[in-house]
């Protein structure tokens, strides 16, 4: 957040409303289709309500598309769950904030399902409990966590397949960093554009989670030049970062200057933008080249859906026959983390990131750190491209020493303080709400 913004009102749990029905099971629960991390839900059984053991959390629930407002922190009480064979539960302890959500508040996230829903597809947390057939996970263990949805919350249920025991100096922060940025940058990098000594490579928004993963994994490549876009001021960072030739897209025209220097283009585009701009990077490709379109961030102009972004960005999209791109001699891939579904492979390049951390060749940047009482802050700061790395969320409740976000490069005004920063205390167990009731 920018030093002259007005400090953001934080937000207080709010009770967890009652529904005239149940709610749909996409929200309550995982699709079979889609493993969603989900809330600790009832067991089946017959035990008295007064004898069942009651869990209350916090969670950021996705009321509704449309603005930052509709994100509502709520606290929910429902009795212990009942672990399935292959499960784990999980104490979230930080969870990673991507532009998938960004997209997925206005509506325009097509994996995420109906409103009202808890987003985040990654985090890191203490195992605290584990169903039967669970070998190799135990209580205790800390673990990255990965989802297509449901991990901005106290604590998950997910199948143990879908953890991975963190290095022991990973810090919670880093472990909720590495999932989708890392995955997405590998996958790209390595999966798909089987990248090699001596290639050039264009990263965009090289400041954001997946520009500064993708540059430090080309780093793990002798003799890889990268081209990066963002704003001048933050040019220096991505410069130490393994930048080779940082590029002010603001004030600049990037397809030029990156010509100065490499009058024949690049070897690699990775293009999260969409638009005029995936016309752009295929016009800079080399003969041999490929683009890898994984987003279209151009879409995203205001808080709220804006329509005539959105038909801008369809209209001006790359449109290619298959004769165009023969004689061409380039490639063009589309990539979405979120459509893998071969378990093995993510698993797979999972241990071969975290291997690469232990090494020390690759280490997540965290921008800032916010309290789920902070959510508005984090996707402003997300949405206006003020980070430089990874924002994260924390669901512990925020103490009240506490003033500003840590490992925050840039300043960033706190918001107010609450009751709510404090309601792990018995005098505000009021705050706490009752879930619903089936």
């Amino acid at each position: 957040m920018s030093g002259e913004e007005a400090p953001t009102q934080q937000q207080q749990p709010e009770q967890e409303k009652q529904p005239e029905e149940p709610p749909p099971a996409a929200a309550a629960a995982a699709p079979a289709a889609a493993p969603d991390a989900a809330a600790p839900q009832e067991s089946a059984g017959s035990i008295p309500a007064a004898e069942e053991k009651r869990l209350s959390f916090r969670a950021l629930v996705l009321t509704g598309h449309g603005g930052y407002d509709k994100v509502k922190l709520q606290v929910k009480t429902q009795p212990e769950p009942q672990l399935k064979a292959g499960e784990v539960l999980v104490r979230v302890k930080a969870c990673g904030l991507n532009f998938a959500e960004l997209l997925g508040r206005q509506g325009l996230y097509e994996l995420l399902p109906a409103p009202p829903v808890v987003m985040g597809m990654e985090g890191s947390g203490v195992i605290e409990a584990v169903g039967e057939d669970v070998k190799d996970r135990k209580v205790g263990d800390r673990v990255i966590v990965m989802s297509r949805s449901g991990m901005w919350q106290e604590v998950v249920v997910a199948p143990a397949s879908h953890t991975f025991p963190m290095p022991e100096q990973m810090s919670f922060e880093e472990g909720a960093a590495i999932p989708i940025n890392y995955m997405t940058a590998y996958m790209m990098l390595f999966e798909m554009a089987n990248l090699r000594p001596g290639k050039s490579v264009l990263v965009h928004m090289a400041a954001g989670g997946v520009g500064v993963a993708a540059t430090q994994l080309c780093q793990t490549v002798p003799d890889v030049t990268v081209f990066g876009t963002a704003s001048a001021s933050k040019h220096e960072t991505i410069a130490e970062g393994g930048v080779t030739h940082p590029i002010d897209y603001r004030t600049k025209d990037y397809v030029e200057e990156i010509r100065k220097i490499s009058p024949k283009g690049v070897d690699i585009v990775l293009d999260p933008l969409g638009g005029l701009d995936t016309q752009k990077g295929f016009s800079l490709l080399k003969p041999l080249g490929m683009l890898i379109v994984f987003g279209a961030a151009n879409c995203v102009t205001g808080q709220k859906k804006n329509l005539l972004a959105m038909a801008k960005t369809w209209y001006n999209q790359l449109s290619l026959n298959t004769l165009k791109l023969m004689q061409a001699n380039k490639a063009v891939c589309g990539f979405h983390l979120g459509y893998i579904t071969d378990e093995q492979l993510l698993s797979s390049n999972m241990s071969k990131l975290l291997e690469l951390y232990g090494q020390g060749k690759i280490k997540p940047r965290i921008d800032s750190c916010y309290h789920f009482e902070e959510v508005t802050d984090a996707m402003r700061r997300m949405h206006e491209r003020q980070n430089i790395g990874k924002v994260i969320l924390l669901p512990e409740p925020k103490k009240v020493e506490e003033e500003k976000p840590k490992s925050d490069p840039e300043p960033v005004e706190n918001v107010e303080k609450s009751e709510a920063a404090v309601s792990e205390k018995k005098e505000e167990a009021t705050e706490e709400v009752k879930a619903e009731k089936d």
